[in-house]
Order: C-alpha cells, then structure tokens, then sequence
C-alpha cells in the first residue's frame, strides 16, 4: 500500500545537476499552480475541508501551505545569492497550517501560490554557472543547502502536494 504522506515517494537529491537536469526541474515547478488549480478548483468547501489522509491537513490547508512553503523557500534562495551562508530562520508549518488564514477561500492560495511560483520561477531562470552552488545554513540541521538542492526540493514539494490532493480525490471518487 502506499504512504498516503507520500504518494510519490520522498524527494530524491541528485548531487551533480546538469543544465538540462535544472531546465526540467524548473519546467515541472512552473506548472505546479496550474496543476493545482485544475485540481482544487470544482471542489466543495466540503470537499477542500476534508483531510487528505487521517490526521493530515485538509486540501485547504494543503493549498494554504504551499505559498506559505514556497515563499520560505524563495525569501531563502534569494538570501543565499546575495549572502554569503546566510543562516535562515526555520518556521513551523505545521503551526502555521493552523491559523485561521489557512481556512480563507482557496482563490486566494491560488493566486498566491502562483505570483510566488512566477516570481521565483523568474529567478530559476537567471541563475548560471557557480551560483547553483550559493547556499544557506538551516540552523534545525546546521547543514549548508545549495540552490541546486531547493530546486529539486520545491520542484518536488508542489508535485508531492498535488499527488496527496489527486490521491484523496480518486479514493473518494471525486471529480
């Protein structure tokens, strides 16, 4: 049976990404807000607010959670390229998921997942050469993390949510 966390399994890291492997990546992360939103758009607020397995976050949460993600993750990309190991402060999603602002109209997770994805996807394309290896310090694991590694984590981390949302919807027979 498959982990209901993870439909399509843990991100995979690849240590030495080519050009071609970045261009693919960054094509997956581009229509990740378009995918998500032919996913989410027909369903009831019933639907949004039913949890995607059992003790996880409702789809709405899950769509709340990816623009709140991916703007943590591109405040971060943009800090490893103009500092030098900046050290990036954690946050905890799971708190945030609980906010009263994850229970707003899924439109407005929509519209910003995509000007974030756009934004950030804008950067993607201009980074060249050594500066895939610019990292920053997460201080949870005192690990440096190169901006190849988020490209692949956030190329991976839209599709993973997408694959939770699709899964629940195919289990319950939704449309």
């Amino acid at each position: 049976m498959t982990d209901l966390r993870y439909p399509i399994g843990k991100p995979q890291y690849k240590q030495d990404l080519t050009d071609s492997d970045r261009a693919a990546l960054i094509a997956e992360f581009a229509i990740a807000p378009a995918e998500l939103s032919a996913a989410v758009t027909t369903l009831s607020n019933e639907q949004l607010d039913t949890a995607y397995r059992p003790k996880g976050w409702t789809v709405r949460q899950v769509c709340h959670h990816l623009p709140d993600s991916h703007s943590n993750g591109y405040i971060r990309a943009k800090l490893a390229l103009t500092e030098e190991n900046p050290v990036i402060k954690p946050y905890m999603e799971d708190r945030w998921a609980d906010l009263d602002d994850s229970k707003l109209p899924i439109s407005i997770a929509l519209s910003h997942y995509t000007a974030v994805q756009a934004r950030w996807h804008a950067l993607w394309e201009t980074i060249r050469g050594e500066q895939w290896q610019r990292c920053y310090i997460h201080p949870e694991y005192d690990q440096k993390f190169s901006m190849d590694y988020l490209l692949q984590l956030y190329s991976w981390h839209g599709q993973h949510h997408l694959a939770q949302i699709n899964a629940l919807k195919s289990r319950q027979g939704w449309k």
